[in-house]
This record gives structure tokens, C-alpha cells and sequence, in this order.
């Protein structure tokens, strides 16, 4: 019996969604709670991974509960919720056919990044946005992350996570720009990530927008994969996995 969960969490105390070897992965607690709740050792499956940091509002994941279960989605969501940490929680748990994989049938993903550009920055939205107090031009970080849009290979705005990717080709289908008051949020929406990569978007866009970095760089880095790195990352606490599709 295979269940589906959706998951939000607070990234800021865990490393990352990836189970970590001194199980401080979000995937970690999620393996002790199942363990809790039925004795047993039940392999999580997430959609995909999220870096040190990183918050989720729609992360997807699936296990396979034990053949005797006879839990309810509510069973699951209220059981799994008393067993792990406050910092994350099921809002939903629904029964999948055994084909399902949270991974390989995930269609695209939703990413927001939030920026703060008031000279001050609100204490609740410590660890949830970065803050760039000179400012930033909505108009002008708009046109510098407008040419990530679309289908490129993106070799240069990924970092090296030990074991490299198939293709570091992807698609990006929106980037969209919104301001309320010093707010501004940036919206990536695609078919999937690499490792990084939204980060180092936000890094080049930002750089970009501040006159610091000139934008036939960041041209040349898209055009020519395998002929440079960009090094700036957005830091991790801006950034939140919204939804995956499916």
C-alpha cells in the first residue's frame, strides 16, 4: 500500500531534505517517525532534494506502508505529524497506486525566492529572504533574468554535487518578477532543477541588476557550457519549494 505525502517544513534546522549520516536530513526525521509509528524501517522517497536551508510549502514524497496497515489517510497525517519535529508537517496524505514514484513522475517544479530591499530587515523574515538593503530595481532584474527563460543547457549555473547529472539541460517555462512594498519575489517555474541552479539564477540576476556583473557575461556562460563557472549563490534562506507537478 503505497502512500503519498505533501510536506512543508521550515528549513532553517535541518541539512538539507537528504538523509545526512548524523540524520540531521529532513528525510531522516521523517525515517525515525515511521519507525515510531509502525516498528519498522520504511524507506522515504522524496520528489527531489532541497540544500541546507531551503524551506518547502510542497514538497512530495512516497513510502510503502507495512501489508497489515490498516491506517487511514488521516491515521497517517495525524500520526506522522505527533512524531516529528514542529518544524515539519504533513498537510496531506493520500493512497497511490504502486506505479507511483514521487521522483521519476514529477512533471515540473515551482520555486519562489524572496529578496527584502527595506534597510532594515523584518526579525520574521530572518532566515526567509535575503537582504539587500541598497535596494534593487524590479525593471532591471527582470530584464537580466529574462534570458534564462526557455530551454538551455545551464552547465554553468550548477554547482558539483559528487555524482554529475545526465544532462545539465533544462527548461525553464517562467521567471516572474512581483514587488509589495520592499518585497520582491522571483518565481521559477520548469521541469526541473539542477543543483543550485535557482540559486545562482537569483546570484547572476541580482549581480546583474546592481550594475556589478555585465549581462554579456551571464549571455556568454548560457551560450558556452563547459567554458566558465558563475560563482555567486543566492544565500539558501530566500529560497522555497512551492509545488511539484505532477
Amino acid at each position: 500500500m503505497r502512500w503519498k505525502l505533501l510536506i512543508a517544513y521550515d528549513g532553517a534546522p535541518f541539512a538539507g531534505w537528504q538523509s545526512q549520516t548524523g540524520g540531521t536530513g529532513v528525510q531522516d526525521h521523517f525515517e525515525a517517525a515511521l519507525l515510531t509509528i509502525t516498528g519498522e524501517r520504511l524507506p522515504l522517497h522524496g520528489s527531489g532534494r532541497t540544500d541546507a536551508g531551503v524551506h518547502a510549502l510542497g514538497q512530495v514524497a512516497h513510502f510503502d506502508a507495512p501489508p497489515d496497515s490498516r491506517m487511514t489517510a488521516e491515521n497517517w497525517r495525524r500520526a506522522l505529524n505527533a512524531a516529528l519535529p514542529p518544524a515539519i508537517r504533513v498537510l496531506r496524505a493520500t493512497r497511490v497506486p504502486a506505479t507511483f514514484n514521487a521522483r521519476f513522475a514529477a512533471r515540473g517544479k515551482i520555486y519562489r525566492y524572496q529578496l527584502w530591499r527595506g534597510p532594515v530587515l523584518p526579525p520574521h523574515l530572518h532566515q526567509r529572504a535575503w537582504h539587500l538593503p541598497l535596494g534593487l530595481d524590479p525593471a532591471t532584474l527582470r530584464r537580466a533574468l529574462a534570458p534564462f527563460v526557455g530551454e538551455h543547457d545551464f552547465h554553468a549555473f550548477t554547482a558539483n554535487r559528487g555524482t554529475p547529472p545526465t544532462t545539465t539541460i533544462r527548461r525553464i517555462t517562467r521567471i516572474h518578477v512581483t514587488t509589495r512594498g520592499p518585497a520582491l519575489t522571483v518565481t521559477f517555474e520548469g521541469g526541473g532543477f539542477l543543483y543550485k541552479m535557482v540559486r545562482m539564477l537569483v546570484g547572476a540576476g541580482v549581480r546583474v541588476a546592481q550594475g556589478k556583473e555585465s549581462p554579456a557575461h551571464v549571455a556568454a556562460l548560457l551560450a558556452h557550457p563547459g567554458q566558465g563557472r558563475w560563482n555567486h549563490v543566492a544565500p539558501a534562506d530566500g529560497l522555497t519549494l512551492v509545488r511539484v507537478r505532477y
